[in-house]
């Protein structure tokens, strides 16, 4: 019995202890004085869809007539125009006509039909800009606010204000794509200088938090016994140093590993969904790419239906030796590269979103599309496919207090720049946080002389697309 304790220990201690160490104190009380929510919440959760490697904006959903009729002519003002990979070509359409949507005629690309037919619900912002023309440094700023990596990410920041609403299970989660995790990997979602207890625990549908299953070597017997006795020497030691907040932290942190579980593994098993929902999100398609990022929308809606706070879903990985292979950087080959992604993004979304609906959790729980940059409306000298383009793309919401069917900012003619109501990261985040009751300037965590803030000493919330 005492050499079954002792794996069991170092099993534990290994497994899912490191688990538990990155989600410390998930609901304790802030340092600071001030509380949130500030005001009453719009959202009390969110879901993130992240297209890393740059969604062109120009070939999904800002449609430029002109760029149709130049097609093949010069970028007026710019007619050897040099940008990240080099010289560019002639103006260059998309390959795939923009059919109208809905009531509001939105036009989208006929590529996303399925997302398409949602267009009245989503708020878009087709005016961003991006600080940095360079995959890691662009992801790591959608995501943080800052190009630098280091600093908390956006749901690091959420589960630090709200803290969980489950304590069986972390406030917030990563789902990283089955072909790989984005640019600049888990930089993407770490708690930066917050309390560590504030990262993402990273897991998917095909890749389930490791360790928490009992060893086979481990009785149910020796592991009831085994956390008895842990229980007693915890009590005895915490009598001790009755003081130590970090301790109790730990303490705590251990006994949710042991509740996960029991949890994680019932949040992650997709084998009670019924036939009709898994044909809404495709997760039995014979592509098997469709398939896995339909299974991890499935995860991402079980995850937030159960209280977790913030979840990251990915569609793409880092960029790839063939460019547009594993994520959206299409340099060369635009059209082949889409038609692979873009089935892979519409049916399991759009089955995420009319899933949510049909649930009633649509009302709460805020949905939010982004990429890290657009792409050039030309394209790269010798290739068929578009280079990076910083100042222009564009994201949508949808949800939880987001006005339906409204387009904020606009693109020039071509979609080159931003030209009215530029928007950045932090004004997206500014209107994020107001959505969940946050006043972003008030959110802040004093670290190395600054008290620091997700919109730095930016951001205003974009009013216009708040119900």
């Amino acid at each position: 019995m005492f050499s079954d304790r002792r794996q069991f220990l170092t099993d534990f201690g290994s497994g899912l202890g490191g688990v538990a160490l990155a989600w410390l104190l998930g609901n304790r009380p802030l340092n600071g004085a001030e509380k949130f929510p500030n005001f009453q919440p719009k959202a009390k959760r969110i879901i993130q869809i992240f297209c890393p490697g740059a969604a062109s904006h120009i070939d999904l959903w800002d449609h430029k007539p002109e760029l149709e009729r130049m097609h093949g002519k010069p970028l007026p003002g710019e007619e050897n125009v040099v940008t990240f990979q080099g010289k560019n070509g002639n103006l260059m359409r998309s390959p795939w006509d923009f059919q109208p949507q809905g009531e509001t005629g939105k036009m989208i690309t006929s590529m996303l039909p399925n997302l398409g037919q949602l267009a009245d619900k989503m708020a878009f912002i087709h005016s961003m800009q991006s600080r940095s023309n360079t995959h890691g440094p662009a992801c790591v700023a959608m995501n943080t606010g800052f190009i630098f990596e280091g600093f908390p990410s956006a749901g690091s920041w959420v589960s630090y204000a709200l803290g969980a609403e489950n304590q069986n299970l972390p406030a917030f989660v990563a789902i990283p794509d089955v072909r790989g995790i984005p640019p600049s990997g888990p930089a993407n979602w770490t708690s930066g200088f917050l309390p560590a207890q504030h990262q993402a625990i990273a897991f998917s549908s095909s890749d389930p938090i490791r360790d928490l299953k009992r060893p086979d070597s481990v009785s149910p017997d020796a592991e009831r016994a085994t956390r008895d006795f842990l229980s007693l020497l915890n009590r005895e030691h915490q009598q001790k140093h009755a003081g130590n907040s970090d301790l109790a932290g730990r303490v705590a942190a251990y006994e949710l590993a042991a509740r996960m579980q029991l949890t994680a593994p019932e949040v992650s098993d997709l084998s009670k969904e019924t036939r009709a929902t898994r044909d809404l999100y495709g997760a039995d398609d014979a592509n098997p790419l469709i398939a896995t990022y339909a299974k991890n929308a499935m995860l991402a809606r079980r995850l937030i239906e159960r209280g977790v706070r913030f979840v990251q879903l990915y569609c793409g990985s880092r960029a790839s030796g063939a460019d547009g292979l594993l994520n959206w950087d299409a340099h060369r080959t635009l059209k082949a590269d889409y038609e692979r992604h873009c089935p892979i993004l519409d049916r399991p979304t759009a089955g995420l979103i009319r899933d949510l609906q049909s649930r009633g959790l649509l009302d709460d729980t805020l949905v939010l599309w982004t990429t890290e940059f657009g792409r050039m409306p030309t394209h790269q000298e010798g290739t068929a496919g578009r280079d990076h383009n910083p100042e222009a793309f564009s994201v949508w919401m949808l949800g939880a207090g987001v006005k339906p069917g409204v387009s904020y900012g606009e693109t020039d003619a071509f979609g080159r720049r931003a030209v009215k109501d530029v928007a950045t990261v932090h004004d997206m985040y500014a209107t994020v946080l107001h959505l969940m009751g946050i006043d972003h300037e008030k959110l802040t965590w004093y670290h190395n002389g600054i008290a620091r803030r997700l919109t730095d000493v930016h951001g205003n919330v974009v009013r216009p697309i708040i119900a």
